[in-house]
């Protein structure tokens, strides 16, 4: 019998702040569970909280990836093509994220042809450069009980200002993902980015 293939299509945001607050932020167009935004946190003291907005949802994060608290949560992204901000609301969380030119490694994605960069076997290829160019990525790894995660990334910009806050505090200012984010096998890049991603989940029947 066949694998079981589960795509996500979509965008993940990654950034820290200056209190040690570091944000990742899913926002799925096209999933099993149609679309849908989470947001993983891990703030200075190394504790992993998971907002999403449904059970099943957050039962299928969870599963995947490691927290120390799970809450579910309106959680809501919006996106203004003019000033070219994301707006995330989640719970505790309210951010406002800026986004700026394509990045280097951006650049190198768009020029590869979409079929390609989509595939899964090009994303687990990719995976030792990804260690050695981007300090805690990976594109294919565990995603536990016997399942693999793949990411299949195809465009990159920067994320050049932030203003967030959590339970009312202010976060700081825009600051590198420093140390890298332990949800699971991978981190985000250090330099505060959204990269279009195509996740494919395989777990054997």
């Amino acid at each position: 019998m066949p694998d079981r293939v589960d795509v996500y299509r979509g965008h993940i945001a990654g950034l820290g702040t200056a209190s040690g607050r570091r944000l990742v932020v899913g926002r799925w167009l096209d999933s099993p569970y149609g679309s849908f935004a989470d947001v993983m946190v891990e703030d200075a003291s190394g504790h992993r909280t998971l907002l999403a907005p449904r059970a099943d949802v957050a039962d299928e994060i969870s599963a995947t990836y490691a927290f120390d608290a799970v809450h579910v949560v309106d959680v809501r992204v919006s996106s203004d093509a003019r000033s070219r901000t994301w707006r995330v609301t989640a719970g505790p969380l309210d951010a406002a994220l800026r986004i700026g030119a394509r990045t280097g490694v951006g650049r190198l994605l768009a020029a590869v042809p979409a079929a390609l960069a989509s595939a899964e076997w090009f994303a687990a290829a990719a995976d030792p450069v990804a260690r050695v160019v981007l300090t805690g990525v990976r594109t294919r790894g565990s995603a536990g009980g016997g399942r693999t995660e793949t990411y299949a990334a195809s465009d990159q910009h920067e994320i050049v200002a932030a203003d967030a806050s959590w339970a009312g505090e202010p976060c700081g200012a825009l600051a590198a993902v420093e140390p890298p984010v332990g949800f699971g096998f991978s981190s985000v890049p250090a330099r505060p980015s959204v990269t279009r991603v195509r996740t494919t989940i395989r777990r054997p029947r």
